[in-house]
């Protein structure tokens, strides 16, 4: 194992932030066992040991992983959830196309700062603040992360560890589901679940290609959806007619779907063509010749370009919430609900 020594003022706190949690005298007091005080380091970890709903998750103590060869451990502030993260702990089918079995973890999205570098990692110190995933063992106190793999990257300053969270699922989905169908200036673009944790950089993202965007959600989102620079329209029967209205003076160019295939199928009602329209969570079900896509097709460098446009305060990420990791539950529960306007984030350590 080979650290780094520190010499930059933001990356020192963090790491003395992490380094007094890890050896607080009462934290080790209570977490180490065996003969003379010398023994294994425990942390938390929201662990599942069947599949359930929220009541499955549980705040565990678990023996503190380790970065091992080309890995870099992170100490994570902050996780922010995504649907994918509740249907993996509901569902062994779901768990298995993600590779995962009892017992897990749970989450992916995190952010926080690198506090141990395994051998051979290139480009990552300790000290550095970092956002990215770990599939089903982002609620934690750490997160050991293999480095090359797309999915560890630096936190630029300007960006705070909660909206660093929020990025690697949703980020690079968004970005997926406006490019895969050449979103650009002159377009009309529907977007169905506009105001949920995808839909909201889709918006901003579209409206940054110089693209007018049509978003459905509730009526109780319309504020929040002209906020973001959409034009709101309720979802529901009769979806095409309400789109129909506000378009009399041209004609909707473009679609992506969040949440299934009722903005799709409006948008052949309305004529736009097929390879025109994406969905990102269909099950399957999207309609012949839609593009089904996901973070996988994201654009080289989607989240740089993101992040940088964060920091010059050219694109906001909502958070509806914050729930400390012994709230996990009550964080999937809100999120399972629907009807989150933006982001639901679990703060693990304070940043």
């Amino acid at each position: 194992m080979r650290f780094v020594l520190v010499c930059d003022g933001i990356r020192e706190a963090h790491l003395l932030r992490a380094l007094n949690y890890r050896f607080h005298p009462a934290r080790s007091a209570a977490n180490t066992g065996g003969g003379g005080g010398v023994g294994v380091v425990m942390s938390r970890a929201v662990i599942q040991e069947s599949f359930g709903g929220p009541e499955v998750l549980e705040v565990r103590d678990v023996a503190e992983p380790h970065a091992g060869p080309g890995e870099v451990r992170v100490w994570v502030s902050a996780a922010g959830l995504n649907p994918v993260d509740w249907k993996i702990a509901g569902s062994a089918e779901a768990a298995a196309r993600f590779g995962m079995s009892l017992p897990a973890g749970f989450g992916n999205d995190f952010a926080g700062v690198v506090d141990e570098v395994g051998d051979g990692v290139t480009g990552f110190a300790v000290g550095d603040r970092v956002y990215g995933g770990a599939r089903a063992a982002a609620v934690a106190d750490y997160a050991v992360v293999r480095t090359g793999t797309n999915e560890l990257l630096h936190t630029p300053i300007g960006v705070n560890d909660v909206t660093a969270s929020t990025l690697q699922i949703a980020g690079r989905t968004a970005d997926a589901a406006i490019s895969v169908i050449g979103v650009g200036a002159g377009d009309t673009v529907l977007i169905g679940g506009a105001a949920g944790g995808v839909g909201v950089f889709a918006v901003q993202l579209a409206r940054r290609a110089g693209a007018r965007v049509i978003g459905t959600a509730s009526a109780g989102a319309a504020d929040f959806l002209r906020a973001l620079g959409a034009e709101p329209v309720t979802y529901g029967d009769g979806l095409a007619d309400r789109v129909r209205e506000l378009t009399r003076h041209g004609a909707v160019t473009a679609a992506t779907d969040m949440v299934g295939t009722e903005a799709a199928r409006a948008a052949l009602e309305l004529g736009v063509s097929p390879d025109r329209i994406s969905t990102i969570a269909a099950g399957g079900q999207e309609p012949a010749g839609v593009h089904a896509t996901g973070g996988r097709d994201a654009t080289p460098g989607a989240l740089d370009r993101i992040t940088a446009a964060i920091a010059a305060g050219e694109l906001v990420v909502p958070i509806e919430a914050t729930f400390p990791i012994e709230q996990t539950r009550a964080a999937v529960e809100l999120q399972r609900a629907g009807h989150v306007h933006g982001k639901v984030v679990i703060t693990v350590n304070a940043a």
